[in-house]
């Protein structure tokens, strides 16, 4: 189904704990037996997150439910996308680029000149995804038991 408008973005507030935790376990829980374990957005503290003011929901305009969200933490030399996911079923929408366009927007504006975002290597598609949308793999390793690969785009 095409966009009928730009989707709200915000970020989160402490009432929009439960709908997080439903779109992260929406979008997550698939995965678990393609790499045979819960991915590590699955384990997050949602709560602490979003005290943190680093969470942004997305929300359409044609419908109230959140769709999707992201995980934004500054560093030194890039912005880190620690999670981003939307609910299967908004997918399809444009919502997974609008979030990662935002990552983007949000690092531009506070002189960041890349984000970097790491995923489980068995995570193909999203891998082919974020390389469609020019990031590059700039390294692999073992995150937390889990086989990541990390990718880097610069702006």
């Amino acid at each position: 189904m095409p966009l009928t408008g730009a989707p709200v973005l915000r970020i989160a507030v402490p009432g929009d704990a439960d709908s997080v935790r439903a779109v992260v376990d929406a979008a997550y829980e698939p995965w678990i037996p393609v790499i045979g374990i819960r991915p590590l957005p699955l384990e997050a503290d949602y709560d602490q997150l979003i005290a943190a003011g680093v969470v942004t929901v997305l929300v359409p305009r044609d419908d109230g439910r959140m769709a999707g969200l992201i995980v934004l933490v500054p560093e030194p030399e890039a912005l880190l996308i620690e999670n981003v996911a939307v609910d299967p079923v908004f997918q399809g929408r444009g919502f997974g680029r609008a979030l990662l366009a935002h990552a983007e927007a949000t690092a531009r504006s506070t002189g960041l000149r890349s984000v970097r975002l790491y995923t489980h290597r068995l995570m193909a598609t999203n891998i082919a995804l974020y390389e469609r949308l020019g990031y590059a793999i700039t390294t692999r390793e073992t995150h937390e038991g889990r086989p990541v690969v990390h990718m880097t785009k610069t702006l």
